[in-house]
């Protein structure tokens, strides 16, 4: 991932590269859903996340959010 170079918060930065490389992601749910496809926009409360259905997620009930296929590790 590259530098922060603009101060953008943290996480404005990774969601926005997640998005600009349209690429594929696993967020998983405080109540242990795992939802995949790629984010589509968001802002500061919520996730457009497209797959095979487009959705809004709303922040405050995600857990993790990671780029799929990377080997990341979450327990349900």
């Amino acid at each position: 991932m590259s530098e922060n170079k603009t101060n953008k918060p943290l996480q404005e930065s990774f969601l926005n590269e997640l998005r600009k490389n349209k690429t594929n992601v696993s967020v998983f749910m405080v109540n242990g859903i795992k939802l995949e496809g790629q984010i589509l926009s968001f802002d500061q409360y919520s996730i457009l996340l497209g797959g095979k259905v487009d959705q809004i997620v709303y922040k405050q009930k995600i857990s993790t959010i990671a780029p799929s296929g990377h080997g990341g590790k979450h327990k349900q």
